[in-house]
C-alpha cells in the first residue's frame, strides 16, 4: 500500500511544487539581472502526455481491484519535471524577462497547489492508519 501508484503521483507532485517554488523564487530574485531569461517547470502537461499515450491508448496501467473493471494497457512511468525558458516573455530594456506580478501571482497559485497536495497526503496516510487501526474501533 505504501507504494501505490496514486502516492507516487502525489509524491512527484510535491517534488514538482518545490522544484516549481525554487524556480519562481529564482526568476524573482533576478528581477533586475540584464539578460537574465526566467524560466518555469513544466509537469502537468507531460503526466497528461503519458497518461493518454501518444497513440491514445493509455500508458500507465491502473490497478484493479475488481476483475470486472476495464484494464489500462500498457505500462509507463512517472514524467520528471522539467525546468524550460520562458520563450513569449517581453523583454525589458536590459534584456530581462522577468514578470514580477506574474511570478508573484504564480507563487501563490504553487504555494495553494502544494497545501492542497500536502492535504492529500495526509488524507491517504489517515485512511490507512484507520485501517491497520481496524476501522476507528
Amino acid at each position: 500500500m505504501l507504494d501505490s501508484f496514486h502516492l507516487q503521483v502525489l509524491e512527484r507532485s510535491m517534488d514538482t511544487a518545490m522544484l516549481r517554488q525554487r524556480t519562481i523564487a529564482n526568476n524573482i530574485a533576478n528581477v533586475d539581472t540584464p539578460q537574465f531569461k526566467s524560466k518555469h517547470v513544466v509537469f502537468e502537461e507531460l503526466l497528461q502526455q503519458e497518461l493518454a499515450g501518444t497513440s491514445g491508448q493509455p500508458k500507465l496501467e491502473a490497478y484493479r481491484t475488481n476483475e470486472r473493471h476495464i484494464p489500462f494497457t500498457g505500462t509507463g512511468t512517472l514524467p520528471m519535471p522539467q525546468i524550460v525558458s520562458n520563450a513569449d516573455n517581453m523583454m525589458q530594456h536590459n534584456g530581462n524577462d522577468v514578470d514580477l506580478e506574474f511570478e508573484m501571482n504564480e507563487l501563490a497559485k504553487n504555494q495553494i497547489w502544494y497545501n492542497g497536495l500536502t492535504q492529500l497526503t495526509a488524507g491517504y496516510f489517515q485512511k490507512l492508519r484507520s485501517v491497520i487501526e481496524g476501522g476507528g474501533r
